[in-house]
């Protein structure tokens, strides 16, 4: 499975779940980490951990494990590497405050319904 394929199925596992503001960030050219940063947002810890079980369980049925999660049940700022992938769920308030957005702005951003229509 492509990385791109990944990307839209981790999206669509996001939007499942009412993930907020789902966007993709494309490091390929900047970064040997990852192709892909999906990032998206959750008004509570619950929601972020439904999130991120929708995500794995997602993968999982691809036949895609996870190669390290950082975070926790209580956590406000999940990270899941998916080796090609990397995704970041975070509250409204983490998200605001890291802004990796921002910090990556040199990627190629787009929201979830722009990667689909690309």
């Amino acid at each position: 499975m492509t990385a791109n394929e990944q990307t839209k199925l981790i999206c669509k596992a996001l939007d499942d779940k009412k993930a907020i503001d789902i966007q993709i960030i494309d490091i390929s050219e900047l970064s040997v980490l990852a192709d892909y940063f999906v990032i998206a947002s959750a008004d509570n810890v619950n929601q972020l951990s439904a999130m991120q079980d929708s995500v794995d369980e997602a993968m999982y049925k691809s036949q895609i494990h996870a190669r390290q999660i950082e975070g926790n049940r209580d956590s406000t700022w999940i990270l899941m590497d998916y080796n090609d992938v990397i995704v970041h769920l975070f509250s409204k308030e983490d998200r605001l405050f890291y802004d990796l957005e921002r910090i990556w702005r040199d990627g190629k951003q787009m929201s979830y319904e722009e990667f689909l229509a690309d």
